[in-house]
């Protein structure tokens, strides 16, 4: 068994295409011998975002705190704390930080995708 917290998670930028003011930690993944998901969580800060793209696998994402956008293809939609997303497998997504504060997200992935 694994517990650990996400304040002793090593804090990486993401460098992709289209990543403004993002940073992703992973509080359990492959490293920590987890065979089939992975849990990233992802920060995004205010006037931040995700690329707008397209993965594999689905993805099960969960609004830790912030307020903000997803793109569901080309069309907006609002998320905050408590919300659940399920992004399909294919289905072109971004997630933009409107608000003033820091958007955190959880965002579950097979540990292949990790």
């Amino acid at each position: 068994m694994r517990i650990t917290r996400l304040e002793n998670c090593e804090v990486l930028p993401v460098h992709m295409a289209g990543a403004i003011g993002a940073t992703k930690q992973v509080p359990i993944g492959k490293a920590d011998g987890a065979p089939n998901f992975s849990i990233r969580v992802f920060t995004l800060a205010p006037g931040g975002q995700t690329p707008h793209h397209t993965h594999e696998s689905e993805h099960l994402n969960y609004i830790l705190q912030g307020c903000g956008e997803v793109m569901d293809g080309d069309t907006p939609k609002a998320v905050g704390a408590g919300d659940y997303l399920l992004v399909a497998p294919h289905q072109k997504h971004q997630y933009r930080n409107t608000g003033d504060g820091p958007l955190v997200f959880m965002c579950m992935v097979p540990t292949a995708y990790e």
